[in-house]
């Protein structure tokens, strides 16, 4: 298995205390990484850089499956001509072949898409040639690996971004709390630490505004085993976000392993502001805070359903192809997906949101819900 190599080592912030007290050592880590903000003659990028999405349509795909056509996009030149290709390599076990977007860095999230509770994770990514192959792994509640439908996302960037609206940064942290790989819109440079068995502390500097704004998604990277994370709490503040990452195995049981976060304000899930004219994403944590429900047509997201699913509906961004990531909100081992793939119509797309319990039941829970179009 590849092994991706750490870029950065976790700045040491001492032992993992309770949230409302790593608050209090913000102003310090943003006069400690402040040394890491560019110039202003750094030079600008294109955010991101190399990316691509696609949905598996087909749990049990032939070699060299092309997934559905309407949901799978990319930076490289011309994806309706060199598509994403998927094979499956085992029971639950699938490599997505990205074209032409070779290269190191970047981060990688997969959400299943399952009315019975599975859940899919990321087992590793890697280049293959001009390409960028990322392994994907699904699991059925218990932890026994099953094959499954799913979204998956690969998405890399660097410089500052060219686009001033909004921010966006990402990470990849081993199970110790070092950083494989990060990105940070502003220049400044992202850090985690590592508390008890299967919490951590992620921070974004610069991001986001100091009210909870913006979307975040979560995925655990565990090629040994069944692994689920999700966003334990989140605390912004002016200085940056504080993300609190939570991950479970198959047991239920909180655990150490690797995994990527995103962080989005104003920007699609991938990173750019525009293009893509249409996305959009909707945090339910028992309501709809304002900030966290933007649509770029410059509706208003709305939230219905018993839960079982919840149904987000984003008006006029509905626009093929797209994509779309969910994460689970919260203390506990319940984790969330998509129901059933998304719909569009007149304009409007409709993600329907499925929750689970530990054993697979559904549950009302809360949820970061992203969707973005290519274009």
């Amino acid at each position: 298995m590849h092994v991706r190599t750490s870029v950065l080592s976790p700045r040491p912030v001492g032992p993992f205390r309770p949230l409302r007290a790593a608050l209090l050592v913000l102003g310090m880590l943003a006069a400690l990484l402040a040394a890491a903000l560019p110039t202003a003659g750094s030079a600008q990028a294109a955010v991101p850089d190399r990316w691509g999405f696609a949905y598996l349509d087909n749990p049990t795909p032939p070699s060299g499956y092309v997934p559905d056509t309407t949901r799978q996009w990319g930076s490289w030149a011309s994806p309706s001509t060199n598509p994403v290709k998927v094979d499956q390599i085992g029971v639950g076990s699938y490599v997505v072949h990205f074209p032409l977007i070779g290269g190191s860095g970047g981060i990688a999230h997969a959400t299943a898409v399952s009315s019975v509770g599975h859940w899919c994770q990321i087992a590793d990514w890697r280049t293959a040639g001009s390409g960028q192959d990322v392994y994907v792994t699904c699991y059925r509640p218990g932890g026994a690996r099953d094959n499954s439908t799913f979204t998956v996302l690969y998405t890399s960037s660097s410089g500052l971004s060219a686009t001033p609206a909004g921010s966006y940064g990402y990470l990849n942290s081993d199970g110790a709390g070092t950083v494989l790989a990060q990105y940070n819109s502003t220049g400044a440079v992202n850090a985690v630490s590592h508390g008890s068995t299967g919490i951590w502390r992620a921070w974004l500097p610069g991001l986001g505004l100091a009210s909870q704004a913006g979307d975040l998604q979560v995925t655990a990277v565990d090629a040994r085993q069944g692994a689920r994370c999700k966003v334990s709490d989140w605390a912004p503040g002016s200085p940056g976000q504080t993300v609190v990452v939570a991950c479970y195995n198959g047991a239920n049981a909180l655990y150490d392993t690797e995994w990527t976060l995103s962080y989005s304000y104003l920007r699609a899930v991938h990173g750019p502001a525009s293009p893509p004219r249409s996305f959009g994403y909707l945090w339910y944590n028992g309501s709809v805070p304002a900030l966290t429900n933007y649509n770029s047509g410059g509706g208003t997201n709305t939230l219905g359903g018993s839960g079982a699913p919840f149904t987000v509906t984003m008006p006029s961004v509905g626009v093929p192809p797209d994509t779309a990531q969910v994460t689970a909100y919260g203390s506990g081992p319940d984790y969330c997906g998509l129901h059933t793939p998304w719909t569009r119509a007149s304009g409007a797309v409709r993600l329907n949101v499925a929750c689970f319990s530990p054993g697979g039941a559904p549950v009302r829970i809360p949820f970061f819900a992203a969707y973005t179009s290519a274009f």
